[in-house]
């Protein structure tokens, strides 16, 4: 794999891209894009990247293609490099394989679930691979979004659960910290402090877990002192609901992701 291309320069395919660079020193890149602003800011990041004019070119110069539009974008770009016969990855949302595989015949087809993390290197994603996908595509896959964070190979079908769990997930996380942040300033903490504070103690505890291996109820166990603050705290937690508004909110994303899928 020596060259990647990006139809579509937007946020999600200008993070793939640095992410491949700072990986894979020496790749091509190439990006096309209808605003000419985000081919110039894909440019001035990655000053190296190739531009060209129409997807089809892109198509056959790039050994792997992402599409990088929104769904409502994606037929007329599946239309134009229907000859195609490379590796496509699309992080179109909603559009199935099968549909991809029928306007490209010729195309090894692969799905891919991002999150926005992928903007900082830190993203949690699932993938799908097509019929014609071969065992070297998924390695390639598994290699360039392995430079953006932490993906998964799964069944198509479970593709709605990885929306509703990490695509919407940074929404529902960024409103839990927002809660923290309001509280610390309730209780008389500087904006700045209660903010930091609240997003070292989000990614302290997840690099605790993710590090250690430790399972969350063992992590609430080791840090509920017997009528300590912490079980203070449990108490209203817990009382509240929040577990079950939590797993509900996430089921209701991944619903909807599935009537859009349809």
């Amino acid at each position: 794999m020596k060259s990647v291309g990006f139809i579509g320069g937007g946020n999600m395919g200008l993070a793939l891209g640095q992410a491949f660079a700072r990986r894979f020193p020496g790749i091509e890149l190439f990006v096309c894009d209808l605003r000419p602003e985000r081919v110039a800011r894909f440019r001035e990041s990655l000053p190296a990247a190739r531009v060209t004019a129409e997807p089809a070119s892109l198509a056959a110069r790039a050994e792997v293609v992402f599409l990088a539009v929104k769904p409502q974008d994606v037929a007329p770009v599946l239309e134009a490099i229907r000859a195609t016969d490379r590796l496509v990855v699309s992080i179109a949302a909603g559009v199935p394989l099968a549909r991809l595989e029928l306007a490209l015949p010729g195309a090894r087809v692969v799905r891919v679930m991002p999150n926005t993390p992928c903007l900082v290197g830190a993203m949690a994603a699932g993938y799908a691979c097509g019929g014609r996908a071969t065992g070297e595509d998924r390695r390639t896959v598994e290699a360039l979004l392995g430079a953006a964070g932490y993906a998964a190979e799964l069944r198509e079908e479970l593709l709605d659960a990885v929306t509703g769990l990490s695509g919407s997930g940074p929404a529902f996380v960024a409103r839990l910290i927002e809660a923290f942040v309001e509280a610390g300033e309730r209780l008389g903490l500087p904006p700045e402090v209660a903010r930091e504070l609240s997003l070292q103690t989000f990614a302290g505890t997840a690099r605790l877990l993710g590090e250690t291996g430790m399972r969350p109820e063992e992590l609430v166990e080791m840090v509920s002192s017997p009528k300590g603050t912490t079980v203070a705290g449990r108490q209203v937690l817990e009382a509240s609901g929040c577990r079950q508004a939590i797993i509900e909110t996430i089921a209701a994303a991944a619903r909807r992701s599935k009537e859009l899928g349809q």
